[in-house]
Formats: C-alpha cells, sequence, structure tokens
C-alpha cells in the first residue's frame, strides 16, 4: 500500500474570488478505486491537474507513484491509430497494448486505421488499454463516458472493475457504482473522502442533509429570539439616552448618570447578542438543495405529435438501420438507443426536417414547435448576455436556471469559453427549458452534467412530463424517465 498525501492545499485562479481549494488535507491509497464526483466547476479537473503538477498551488502533494491523464492531448488525428501511439506513448509494448484491447473488444484492425475514422467509443478504449498497458503508475481518468454507448459503458465498466489504481471523474451514477470502492465528493462547503459506492455516498449526504436541515431550522428559529432581543435592548438603549434630556425640576446630573450606566450595559447586552447572531449565522450550513427546475410546455390539438413508419435511413441502397416504427404521442418520453454510429442522430436530425437521405413514412404534426439541444456544443464563445441576445431568450428565467444548476452570480461575467464543458452544455440546455414548445429533442443531453444536475433535469420531465425525444445513454437516467425505448439495430 502507498499514500498520496495532500497537505495543507490551497489554490485560485489569478482574479478569481475566492479559492478552488483551501487547506485540503487527504490522504488516497493507490490501490483504490476512486469515484470522484462533484457539481461542474466545483474543481474536479483542477484537482487533476494539480495531481499531475501543471497548476502551481501552495502546500504539498507526495506522490510515490508516477501519474498519468485521461484523456490525452492530441495534435494530429490524421495518422494511424498505432502511429499516434507511439507520439502519445513512445515506449509502450505493443503485445501488452493488446492485451488491454481484448477485454475493451476493440480489434487489431484498429490499430492500421486513421485514428479520426474511429468511432468515438473506440478512440476511449483504445487510448484507455494504453494507459493500462503501462504498469506502476496511478492513473486520472477524467469522464470517459461522454463517447460510449450504452453497450461500451458496460464493456467499460466490466474493464475498470479488473482494474485498481486510479481515479475515476464521471457523472454517469451506474457507471461508477459498478466500479468504484471509494468516493471523494467535492461538496459546496468541503471535500468528503468515504468508502463505498455512489449509492453509497448519497444515502450518507441525505442523512446529513436532513439533520443539517433540521439543525437549521432550530439555529433559524434561535436566530429570530436573539435579534428580537438585540431589537428590544437597542429601544432601551435608546428610550435610557432620551432620559437624560428630562424636563422640569430635576436633578440632571442624577439622571445623566443612570441614564449612561443604562446605556453602558444596554449596549453591552446588545454586543453579546450581536456576537451570538453572528456565531449562530456561522453555524447555519449551506445545505446544497436539489432545486426544482420549471419547463415552459405547450399544449397542441394533435394527438400524435411525430409518426414514424417502415423509416430508416438509407445511403444509396445501403440501410444504415432496420425500419422503425414509432409514434410520439403527448406526454411520451421516447428514448433512441443503439451503438454509436447506429442512426440516432440522424432520426432526430430528420424529424428537425434537415436534408437526411431516408426512406419509408415521417409526419410531423402541423405547428408543432420544437426546441433542440444539440450533441455538439462546443462552438459557443462570448458572453452570456450575448448568447441571451442572440437567442432571444428570457434573461431572468435563463440566469435563475442556470443559478439552480450551481452557477455562481460571479460566473455570469466570465466569457462561456472559459466555462468547463458542463458548464457550456447547461447553458444550451437551461435555453431549451427555457423555451415554450410542444416538442423537446435532447441529442445526449447528460455529457459533462453533473450528478445533482442529472437528477433536477430527471425530476422536472417526471414533473412536468413533457414531450420529448432522448438520446441518452445514462441507464438510470432512462430508466426513470422513458415512457418508450426504440432499439435501433443494423
Amino acid at each position: 500500500m502507498a499514500l498520496i498525501d495532500i497537505s495543507n492545499l490551497t489554490f485560485e485562479y489569478p482574479g478569481s474570488f475566492e479559492p478552488i481549494f483551501n487547506d485540503l488535507n487527504l490522504k488516497l491509497d493507490t490501490d483504490w478505486k476512486l469515484g470522484f464526483i462533484g457539481r461542474n466547476g466545483y474543481g474536479k479537473t483542477t484537482f487533476l491537474k494539480l495531481l499531475m503538477g501543471e497548476l502551481f498551488y501552495k502546500g504539498s502533494i507526495t506522490k510515490p507513484l508516477p501519474m498519468a491523464y485521461f484523456p490525452f492531448s492530441i495534435d494530429h488525428y490524421d495518422i494511424t491509430t498505432l502511429n499516434l501511439l507511439e507520439l502519445l506513448q513512445p515506449d509502450f509494448e505493443l503485445w501488452r497494448l493488446m492485451k488491454e484491447m481484448h477485454p475493451l473488444e476493440v480489434g487489431e484492425e484498429v490499430l492500421y486505421r486513421p485514428f479520426n475514422t474511429l468511432s468515438g467509443g473506440e478512440q476511449t478504449k483504445i487510448l484507455l488499454a494504453l494507459l493500462f498497458a503501462e504498469e506502476e503508475r496511478f492513473l486520472l481518468i477524467d469522464e470517459p463516458t461522454n463517447h460510449l454507448d450504452s453497450r461500451g459503458r458496460e464493456v467499460v465498466a466490466e474493464y475498470l472493475n479488473s482494474k485498481k489504481g486510479f481515479i475515476l471523474v464521471s457523472h454517469d451514477r451506474e457507471f461508477i457504482n459498478d466500479i468504484a470502492d471509494h468516493i471523494l465528493a467535492i461538496e459546496k462547503n468541503k471535500v468528503v473522502l468515504q468508502r463505498g459506492t455512489y449509492d453509497t455516498w448519497e444515502q450518507n449526504k441525505n442523512y446529513e442533509d436532513q439533520y443539517e436541515l433540521e439543525k437549521n431550522q432550530r439555529l433559524r428559529k434561535e436566530l429570530r429570539r436573539l435579534k428580537q432581543s438585540a431589537r428590544e435592548v437597542a429601544t432601551w438603549s435608546d428610550k435610557g439616552e432620551a432620559a437624560k434630556f428630562g424636563s422640569g425640576p430635576v436633578d440632571r446630573g442624577f439622571i445623566g448618570h443612570k441614564a449612561a450606566k443604562m446605556m453602558k450595559r444596554s449596549k453591552n447586552i446588545e454586543s453579546r447578542y450581536e456576537k451570538a447572531i453572528g456565531d449562530k449565522e456561522n453555524l447555519l450550513k449551506n445545505i446544497e438543495p436539489i432545486e426544482p427546475l420549471q419547463m415552459n410546455v405547450l399544449g397542441h390539438h394533435a394527438k400524435q405529435y411525430v409518426n414514424i413508419e417502415d423509416f430508416t435511413v438509407a445511403y444509396g441502397s445501403k440501410n444504415v438501420f432496420k425500419p422503425l416504427q414509432f409514434t410520439v404521442e403527448k406526454g411520451d418520453c421516447v428514448v433512441l438507443k443503439g451503438s454509436n454510429g447506429s442512426g440516432k442522430s440522424s432520426i432526430i436530425k430528420a424529424i428537425l426536417g434537415d436534408k437526411i437521405p431516408w426512406r419509408g413514412r415521417l409526419e410531423v404534426a402541423k405547428g408543432i414547435i420544437i426546441s433542440y439541444v444539440p450533441q455538439k456544443f462546443h462552438f459557443v464563445k462570448g458572453s452570456i448576455n450575448e448568447f441571451i441576445d442572440k437567442e432571444q431568450i428570457d434573461k431572468t428565467n435563463f440566469l435563475t436556471i442556470l443559478r439552480k444548476l450551481g452557477f455562481s452570480r460571479n460566473q455570469f461575467a466570465i466569457p462561456i469559453e472559459s466555462f468547463s464543458m458542463g458548464q457550456r452544455k447547461k447553458i444550451f440546455l437551461a435555453r431549451s427549458i427555457c423555451d415554450n414548445a410542444h416538442l423537446f429533442i435532447w441529442d445526449e443531453p447528460l455529457n459533462y452534467i453533473d450528478v445533482i444536475s442529472r437528477i433536477q433535469i430527471e425530476n422536472m420531465i417526471l414533473d412536468y412530463s413533457p414531450t420529448m425525444v432522448l438520446v441518452e445513454h445514462d441507464r438510470r437516467f432512462v430508466d426513470k424517465v422513458a415512457t418508450d425505448i426504440i432499439e435501433l439495430s443494423e
């Protein structure tokens, strides 16, 4: 057993309003399979960069093993996969790599194809194989599921479960559950390390939050009592001061002396109350509730919003998938399921009216307003205000949704290109949630999205029953929200 020893770690970005980490102390066993979770923007990727030594920090990090990071920084996508791997890790042994490829269900022929012709799932698997082909390293694996389909997630989960010695950042609850034996969670006010799975952490967090909520209620009652007492003492003090200026034949010296004593006493009591109020307010925990999101779902007179019969995407004489038949009616949440490249996004584009070669029957009810969240969102730049103006959305509603999804007010002044991938994706989700629409079409909406926000979106769909067509691979999410699952087969 070897330990990564993190002592008094403090780090903040230049110009930031507060530290990302402040006097953090942790000891991490290099044999653990450590699941790493937390809100987007809370510092997960920053923490991994600190472990890699890429950022300047105060404190100390003692590492008994060299560390390697996923995903790799790749400059040459157009060369063969084997040549790319040799650039990334010149001293790897081919036989070890092929040994790692086998349980990941990656064939040898992939090595001799240009890397940019591989699917996102194939690229992820081959790069993970490269990481594990080298022994005696501690691996930092940052969100590997974003380009994996459902089957790919199962394969990678089984593969990682057979390994040890890594930190795994993921927001897919079932994926983390299948792999992790310890959880590291960045919560709003602290960093928590505990033994167990995601479910273990969630259960403990719920117990702790409930306890803190009950304690907060007691503290707030005490605060109200103290503040009322402070106001009464202040009134008493003011009356004592006014008594010095009484009218008529009185001993003003005596009254002044008594009033001064009363004033001093009342000020002392008031000061004690103010200190007590400050102490109590510091004890109040800023619990991060799972705040409800509201949708603007429009009703439509049509029974069927979308009707698909004997439908397939076809290039020439070749069908991408076997012909499908399904309908989308009011309140349905239809999830399209299939492997990477099976045609899920093509179905979405066809419903949206894009020029996709297809056969069969596709009908969309007249007058249907569609709100769309695309799979790719990296192109967005500029300020949030510029995004609001361009998309012509309600500013107050949009910013309120972002706040509920974990944005701080300070972040509204930061350029969008400076945000994490999860924060950028939330901008598109918030825009869609703001829309007044009959049908919501979301293509892999949960990529990069943190666990708490996934639960918020889950609850929103269950509360409002919007009519939806989704492409999504998060098993727990799909199990909860889907009214129908359409399987695409080759």
